[in-house]
């Protein structure tokens, strides 16, 4: 569970990170001035200087404009970097319980099977209440552990494939509607049952 607290807290600043490569992506296509125009061009005749009229030709946008987009695009990357290394953390460890588990019961199924993820989403939407009210829950069998530890790590999992592949998409042409949707994509987190991660925060004692 630290180690989800801890991928969470990536996926916090990731979600900034994506954000503020929108926002300067939108700065850097924004239209250009339109010369056309005769106040604009009154306004650039009026006051033109070498470095204004040099500014106006690259479309009034500077060195700084587009290093801050690269900036957040190498902060997206190594956000995945670290955000791989807690999901082989959270898998060497589901790995470890799994082991312990068949050496201590027998064949076992896999816990990130669907039906596991069925079942332990029924018991944490619909359980008893007063269940789920208290502190702990009352039942705390050994394999609601491990099927709370391998439901959570396929959720984290899938979070995370997401996050990877929207980063894979970012590019200088992406559009405003795409970055918007990646944006709210990312801040939803769509494959994290926040019921689930609860249910399993009540299991520690």
């Amino acid at each position: 569970m630290a180690r989800l607290g801890n991928f969470d807290e990536l996926v916090a600043t990731g979600s900034t990170l994506l954000v503020d490569f929108q926002q300067g992506l939108e700065f850097l296509q924004r239209p250009r001035i339109d010369e056309t125009l005769d106040l604009v061009k009154n306004i650039i005749r009026g006051n033109e200087t070498k470095r204004v009229k040099s500014y106006v030709e690259v479309g009034c946008l500077n060195a700084d404009d587009g290093r801050e987009v690269h900036t957040c695009q190498l902060g997206l990357c190594d956000h995945l970097s670290k955000g791989k290394n807690v999901l082989n953390e959270l898998e060497c460890l589901l790995e470890d319980v799994n082991g312990a588990m068949r050496t201590a019961m027998g064949n076992l199924p896999d816990f990130q099977d669907d039906s596991f993820a069925d079942r332990l989403n029924e018991e944490a939407c619909n359980g008893d209440k007063e269940e789920f009210t208290s502190s702990h829950p009352k039942r705390n069998e050994v394999t609601d552990y491990a099927v709370a530890m391998g439901v959570n790590y396929s959720m984290v999992k899938q979070d995370y494939m997401m996050q990877e592949r929207i980063v894979s998409a970012l590019n200088l042409k992406s559009s405003s509607g795409e970055l918007e949707s990646y944006c709210l994509m990312w801040s939803l987190r769509l494959f994290i049952n926040n019921e689930i991660m609860d249910y399993a925060w009540k299991l520690i004692p």
